[in-house]
């Protein structure tokens, strides 16, 4: 092998060395008969078999992928993939793009098909070298049509953070640092609150240069799609950060990653109601995609808020007027129950409200005479789908035109309804308040963006209404009153669950506020709205 590399193979884990690598042009090799020098030693000479790839093929084909890889082979390492064409460019890349100079990739244990792995390499820019170290993995499947015991190919096996169509980078960088700073002045790190890292780069791309930040050095991802920041894996040389201010509060957002961190899928939101001002933003898992911004999913119950408001609005109903709430009702061709078929009877539409009984909330569909009223709703009072230019990527929440039984689905949040813990937290500030104020993370002064601007505020008295039947739903018997306990103040809450795509446990979501700060939370498969979700979002209102 080129690049003097060396395989050391003890107790079943091997190294794999290679010391000034040169990876240059990239030529697809075409060895995946064997035909051409240099050719697959274990893997091409095998005989076509079948079935799942053994012990020893994992082992020898990922020593074999890892050794032309470390040793500045891509288009060998390329052959011993189920994607050569794909594959050879991006692992040339991790030296040519990259810089990498010498590395060193030691395999652990190999667990079924899938083998772990450490990188640890030398980044050498303009006589600087630096070391990058980072661990990843790969797994070994059989070909499809070679019978071949083959690297499953993704651009992850190389960096983890690495996607299709982004590339390696070591140079000058292409934007100036930031310090990023919360409201009080406290800095935000992605170290500290991970959740922020993706937050933070986007924030590094749009405005470093607008707050004078100067460019370093750096290892970095160039990102494929468009709108997407850059990552920098490596800081070789740091530039001088610009002092950026956000809206955050490093206490808010404390609290916010260590509630959503005590489950595999959550996210949160916390906005202040008078102003819009995000004070806090965090998902489980973290520093990856920003589900809390740019999720899209049904929300559940929580949007009874909206619906509750054109309820109001339309005079079809009052906070204390009856509302029968039986525990199922049909609306076309489609029947709709209440959680364990539980009924009230007729009651006052703040106790259906507040005890989240579905049927109350279908049974009034004949009167609106509007299928598209609920979609007029989120849009003029609410600011659902008016672009929002918060600052970084987000997803401002739809509720698209619906007929019949999809139009009643979407009375409770389920259905064709698509939102986010962003657009809820908004959603449950804008009740509070009584007028939308668009949410974001830093001032519009620092570029000139314009925000959104619902068309109309909520009349006052459906405005008094809606905040006595969320301090119903928060407070006594309502389905939040357990989170609540906890959070003092001028408080109010909704709770929901959404089931999606047949999932055996719904979605728990859960929306509130207390004084001026309101929040919203989803934990995947969490089940009821209060008894996860709720407590994320309490946790956060009680810190901010």
């Amino acid at each position: 092998m080129r690049g003097g590399t060396k395989v050391a193979i003890v107790g079943g884990v091997f190294v794999v060395v290679a010391g000034g690598v040169a990876y240059g042009g990239y030529n697809l090799w075409q060895g995946i008969n064997g035909a051409s020098g240099g050719g697959v030693s274990a893997a091409s000479s095998q005989e076509k078999r079948s079935g799942p790839v053994t012990e020893d093929e994992v082992t020898n084909t990922a020593e074999e992928f890892l050794a032309a890889w470390a040793a500045g082979e891509p288009e060998r390492a390329g052959q011993l993939t189920n994607n050569p064409v794909d594959a050879g460019p991006v692992v040339a890349d991790f030296g040519v793009g990259a810089k990498v100079t010498e590395a060193e990739i030691t395999a652990g244990t190999p667990v079924g098909p899938k083998v772990p792995f450490t990188v640890k390499a030398t980044v050498t820019y303009e006589g600087q070298s630096k070391p990058w170290t980072y661990d990843s993995e790969l797994t070994v499947v059989r070909g499809l049509s070679t019978g071949r015991a083959l690297v499953d190919w993704k651009p992850a096996v190389v960096h983890p953070k690495l996607t299709k169509g982004a590339t390696l980078h070591t140079g000058a960088a292409k934007v100036g640092e930031i310090k990023a700073v919360d409201r009080k002045g406290v800095e935000l790190t992605a170290e500290k609150y991970p959740s922020l890292g993706p937050i933070l780069a986007q924030l590094r791309e749009k405005y470093g240069a607008k707050v004078g930040g100067q460019p370093g050095v750096e290892t970095w991802i160039e990102s494929g799609p468009e709108g997407t920041a850059n990552t920098t894996l490596v800081t070789h040389v740091k530039g001088r950060p610009g002092r950026l201010e956000t809206t955050i509060d490093a206490q808010a957002q404390a609290a916010a990653e260590q509630a959503v961190k005590q489950y595999g899928q959550a996210s949160v939101v916390a906005v202040k109601p008078s102003t819009g001002e995000i004070r806090a933003v965090a998902n489980s898992p973290s520093g990856g995609f920003n589900a809390a911004f740019e999720g899209r999913q049904a929300p559940g119950s929580t949007l009874k808020i909206v619906t509750a408001a054109m309820l109001l609005e339309k005079g079809l109903v009052t906070a204390n007027g009856v509302a029968p709430c039986p525990k199922e009702v049909r609306y076309y061709t489609r029947t709709f129950h209440n959680l364990a078929y539980f009924e009230l009877g007729n009651v006052p539409f703040s106790r259906s409200f507040a005890k989240s009984c579905n049927t109350a909330f279908i049974k009034l569909i004949d009167d609106v005479d509007d299928d598209s009223a609920l979609g007029k709703e989120a849009q003029d009072v609410f600011g659902i789908g008016l672009d929002w230019k918060t600052g970084v990527q987000s997803v401002d929440g739809s509720v698209p035109s619906a007929v019949e039984g999809e139009a009643a689905a979407q009375y409770i949040g389920q259905g064709t309804v698509q939102m986010n813990a962003l657009n809820i937290a908004s959603i449950t500030a804008t009740a509070k308040y009584g007028t939308f104020k668009q949410p974001f993370l830093v001032s519009r002064k620092l570029d000139g963006r314009t925000f959104a601007e619902a068309s109309r505020s909520l009349p006052d008295s459906v405005s008094r209404q809606l905040r006595a039947m969320m301090r119903a739903a928060a407070t006594g018997e309502g389905t939040g009153a357990k989170a609540m306990a906890s959070v003092g103040g001028d408080k109010g809450a909704k709770t929901g669950s959404a089931e999606v795509d047949h999932q055996a446990t719904s979605n728990s979501w859960f929306a509130a506020y207390s004084d001026d700060l309101a929040a919203a939370a989803v934990v995947g498969e969490g089940g009821h709205g209060g008894d996860s979700a709720g407590k994320v979002v309490a946790s956060v209102l009680r810190a901010g």
